[in-house]
């Protein structure tokens, strides 16, 4: 991530496992000129392999106690600050594949369109650091949470987030690779998942409706119902999120001069 003396925009882009984040990340990657938008993963902070805590004799990776949230707070503290990643930090994330996104070419070429648009007007000059994970907008996670400019939180059924779970192969972990056993979804990502994400709907069902009330508060911005099962729809709102945000901080920043 290259260095600016504008200050970074830090964007946490949250869900269930599954639910399209790194695949939407690398999308909104791809829809800013280069150099200007980077990708961190939540992924990238898990303990050793060998602490990962394990509940009821299966190693829990979708649990906060399986993260290293001094290091995930410390390294985002200092994008903050110096507009630019640890010198030190490398991604291994990165190794692991996202699934076919199924997004028209058209759509992607739209969303470059309108990204371009919006930072031309707005004479945007600031890199954009995107930071996505499962856990970001907990409540057990808010001084982290506090950090974001900017947030969103993706959603997906139980019967999407088990299906594409389960197809995947596995993950890339610090010390080698990881493969999910029989039953893993429904005994610790589904589980965890609702635990730590049902103050944000109403009457804490994640298969219902957010509550608009606790994302206000949070300063979370919801991806609407329509882009749950639909990459491209996802996209859609994603950059509209984006657009408001770039042109949201150049009214801002006029108004600071004139004063």
């Amino acid at each position: 991530m290259a260095a600016t003396s504008e200050p970074i925009l830090l964007l946490g882009i949250s869900g269930p496992s599954s639910s399209g984040k790194t695949t939407l990340s690398r999308l909104l990657r791809d829809s800013f000129p280069p150099h200007q938008l980077t990708i961190l993963h939540l992924d990238d902070f898990y303990l050793t392999d060998q602490d990962i805590p394990v509940k009821d004799g299966i190693q829990d990776w979708d649990c906060i106690e399986s993260l290293n949230l001094p290091q995930l707070q410390s390294t985002l503290a200092y994008i903050k600050e110096h507009n630019h990643s640890p010198p030190d930090f490398v991604s291994k994330e990165d190794q692991n594949s996202v699934g076919e996104h199924g997004v028209r070419p058209e759509t992607i070429s739209k969303a470059k369109e309108r990204i371009a648009k919006a930072i031309e007007e707005a004479k945007w000059k600031r890199t954009v650091c995107i930071v996505d994970g499962f856990l970001l907008f907990s409540e057990e996670m808010k001084e982290i949470r506090s950090l974001f400019d900017l947030k969103m939180f993706l959603r997906t059924s139980y019967a999407t987030a088990k299906s594409r779970r389960e197809a995947r192969s596995g993950y890339v972990t610090l010390e080698g690779f990881w493969e999910d056993p029989p039953g893993y979804v429904d005994k610790v990502v589904w589980p965890n998942y609702v635990h730590d994400h049902s103050f944000l709907f109403k009457d804490g069902d994640v298969e219902g409706e957010l509550d608009e009330k606790v994302c206000r508060e949070v300063g979370i911005e919801g991806m609407p119902r329509e882009a749950e099962e639909d990459m491209g729809k996802c996209l859609e709102w994603a950059v509209g999120v984006v657009e408001m945000a770039i042109r949201d901080a150049h009214t801002e920043q006029g108004n600071s001069q004139q004063t």
